[in-house]
């Protein structure tokens, strides 16, 4: 879990160009970092690319911090199996 979130973060930090340890768990992404609609979806875009997973639309209004967005992976990772 620490791993995944680590990667995300990295992710995130390098997508909105910002030092990643200002992605904190609870730093909400359009509040608190600046990011905009286009980075949110590259955001889920490059997840979904790393992980080789798919995002289901309903999920990406869940996606508005670290937290939550390694939440919502790692459930779609564990039922990837």
């Amino acid at each position: 879990m620490q791993d995944l979130e680590n990667e995300i973060r990295s992710m995130i930090a390098e997508i909105i160009e910002r030092d990643p340890s200002e992605v904190t768990p609870d730093a909400k992404f359009f509040e608190d970092l600046g990011v905009d609609s286009m980075m949110a979806l590259e955001i889920m875009a490059a997840m979904e690319k790393k992980y080789k997973i798919s995002i289901p639309e309903e999920n990406l209004a869940k996606l508005t911090t670290l937290r939550e967005t390694v939440a919502v992976a790692k459930e779609i990772l564990e039922k990837k199996g």
